[in-house]
């Protein structure tokens, strides 16, 4: 899946190469465009799919009726994943407390 620096274009040259070297077209490689077969919401799939896995554990540890509301929570990362969790978990009423990159990371005591 592309992530910083790796787009659609990149992620459909890795699948191109893969289908030259192989000479398969069995398999998924996500993050291709929507033309070569890539999923129009592929952008979120993958930050969501943190939120909604760690909301299945959450519930698994803490009850049937454990949301993510009023969690706080940390996030290692600035990339497209990281952006996607922080985007779900602010709408579904969790408090963002740090994002991180390579170089650092802002932390809002307060939440974002």
């Amino acid at each position: 899946a592309g992530d910083i620096g790796v787009g659609g274009r990149e992620i459909g040259y890795m699948y191109g190469q893969y289908k030259r070297l192989t000479r398969s077209f069995e398999g998924a490689f996500t993050g291709k465009d929507p033309k070569w077969g890539g999923s129009l919401l592929r952008p979120e799939a993958t930050g969501y799919g943190v939120v909604y896995f760690t909301g299945h554990a959450l519930r698994a540890n803490e009850g049937a009726d454990a949301t993510m509301r009023g969690k706080r929570v940390v996030i290692s990362g600035a990339g497209n994943v990281a952006q996607h969790a922080c985007a779900k978990l602010l709408e579904l009423g969790a408090t963002v407390l740090t994002l991180s990159d390579s170089t650092g990371y802002v932390y809002a005591e307060g939440g974002f």
